[in-house]
Formats: structure tokens, sequence, C-alpha cells
């Protein structure tokens, strides 16, 4: 019985076509293309290779010595990098007609939530919000930041139902015996191991509701 459904925020509760993350993606390569004094593309090439860190913060904390966070932070979510997100009423309704508590879990600092949620209208229909800073700026998919929630909800793995866009993390997720679903808006994700959804709205038949 599913007990808490847990979201994450970027690309899974507004869509991927308003830009948010590759505009992430942009000023972080920039700002790792700066520290390091390499081009941007080979900064971003290291990045990717090392995948066994959830987030580039990680990355640079644990390979590069890095240490200022908050400059990091500053570089990735500037004050007005969500001014062209919509309300979104359609989502705030479909939400509030689901009677189960939801909650946050995010990579992306705690003001970077805020101000994302806030501008969708949602803000309020959360109990929880879990961001990088709330696990020692370590992310998704380590295990001990799935496990940091669900102490924190008081529900097991198989009581919650996870939603986000990153195979790694849902099927991190799964891996726990928890229940996960990918939103995958594009159909570009054609290997991974977890059910798929396309729309936020087929949530319902996971849940025993009419979709």
């Amino acid at each position: 019985m599913i007990k808490y459904l847990i979201f994450d925020l970027d690309n899974t509760l507004y869509s991927s076509r308003h830009g948010l993350e590759l505009n992430v993606k942009e000023r972080l390569k920039s700002f790792c293309s700066d520290l390091l004094g390499i081009p941007p593309e080979e900064a971003w090439q290291m990045r990717g290779a090392a995948s066994q860190y959830g987030t580039c913060l990680e990355w640079l904390m644990a390979e590069k010595g890095f240490t200022d966070i908050e400059a990091y932070m500053s570089a990735a979510h500037p004050k007005d990098e969500a001014d062209k997100l919509p309300h979104d009423t359609d989502l705030r309704i479909f939400l509030s007609d689901i009677r189960l508590p939801k909650a946050i879990l995010t990579n992306s600092p705690r003001e970077h939530a805020d101000l994302i949620l806030d501008k969708l209208g949602i803000a309020k229909l959360f109990t929880h919000i879990f961001d990088i800073r709330a696990s020692n700026f370590i992310g998704k998919p380590r295990r001990e930041v799935y496990e940091n929630a669900l102490t924190t909800l008081k529900v097991a793995a198989k009581e919650a139902l996870f939603i986000d866009d990153m195979p790694a993390y849902v099927e991190a997720f799964a891996g726990m015996g928890g229940k996960a679903l990918l939103f995958d808006e594009n159909n570009v994700h054609e290997k991974c191991s977890v059910r798929k959804i396309r729309k936020l709205t087929e949530i319902r038949r996971f849940i025993g509701l009419r979709a």
C-alpha cells in the first residue's frame, strides 16, 4: 500500500521544454571551465566521465578539492532562473486531488526548490522538501539520500512511490524495494528497468485511481 508520493523537482514537476535544466547545465559548464582553466566542453566531458557522482558539485568536492559551495550555488541558480516558468493551475488541481501526502526529493538546493514551487503555484502541497543541503551535499542516487527521506517521512521504501526523470535515480530507489516510476516525457529512455510514464496524470493508475 502506498502511503507517500515522493517527487523529483526539475524536469518532473515541470516540462523540460521550458529549458531550465539546460540553462543550469550551460552555467555549470562555464563555471567548471573557469574553475579548472580548461575549455567548457572538456570540463563537461570530465564531469560526465565521473558518473559515480550524482551531482556536479559532489564531483568537484570529491575530485577537485572544491569548497566554495555558495559560489557554485549562485552560479547554478541565479535569482532570475525561473522568471519564464509559468504558473500551472492544472498541476495544482491534479496534485490536490490525490489524497496522499507528498514530498520533494531533489539534488537542487532548497532556495531553488522554493522558487520553482512558488512559480508553479504548488508550494503548499508538499509536507517536506529534501534538498542537496539537507543531505550534506550528497545527491541521488546515493542510498543514504533516500534512506534519510524515508526515515523522516516514517515510511518504508515499499510504502512510497518515487517519480523522477533520471533512470539511475528511480532504479536506485527500486533497488531498495521501493516503488518507482520514470517520468520520460519525450520517450528517450529505452533501457530503464523501471516502468515509465510520459504524463504525470498517469500516476493515478499506479495508486488505484482512475486515469
